[in-house]
């Protein structure tokens, strides 16, 4: 007699209902390949064993109000999601008080938040930088930190305006290779 396997749908609705036999035979199916997916980029057993857990705990706590279509592409979203978040919070910089607080208009945005991103950023932009070499460090210092012109840079230099747009192509290439996990990278450089 054949056995018909259930469908991630079919255990979802039954999940939703407080079926917690169905929510184990997910948690079965989907476990070693977010495992997998977590340790290619924890690099460790514990942590990578704590973010699955956290996204089935996740699952579960919402199962109520969480509409999902297709399971493999949430859990694989979920699990990186929890993945960025750790890998963020353990690069954090501390925050320093500014003594002009009280002049700072803080209305519709938040400027700390905003300034440790950036500063997280920077910091990643420039450890990936120095594999390139010092002239094209340079030049694209110049232009994306300093705000120069292509011109500008080529005259203060004394090569090419080519030369400057080769050297920023070469860079923009390396740091999109590198930094391609920050979606935000690709808008800031464009």
């Amino acid at each position: 007699m054949f056995q018909t396997q259930i469908t991630d749908l079919q255990l979802w609705a039954s999940i939703r209902q407080n079926d917690e036999p169905a929510f184990n035979e997910l948690f079965k199916r989907y476990w070693i390949r977010l495992y997998k997916t977590a340790f290619q980029y924890l690099k460790d057993k514990e942590t990578s064993e704590e973010v699955v857990h956290d996204v089935f705990l996740n699952i579960w706590d919402r199962r109520a109000e969480l509409e999902i279509i297709t399971f493999s592409s949430y859990m694989l979203v979920a699990v990186r999601y929890q993945i960025y978040n750790r890998m963020r919070a353990a690069k954090l910089p501390l925050v320093y008080v500014d003594d002009h607080f009280e002049d700072t208009d803080f209305s519709g945005y938040n400027t700390g938040v905003d300034k440790i991103e950036e500063q997280e950023l920077l910091q990643e932009m420039k450890n990936y930088l120095h594999s390139l070499p010092k002239r094209c460090q340079e030049i694209f210092c110049m232009s994306r930190i300093d705000q120069l012109s292509n011109d500008e840079i080529a005259m203060r230099l004394g090569i090419s305006k080519r030369t400057v747009e080769n050297q920023i192509t070469i860079a923009l290439k390396h740091l999109r290779g590198c930094l391609k996990h920050l979606a935000s990278i690709v808008v800031l450089f464009l």
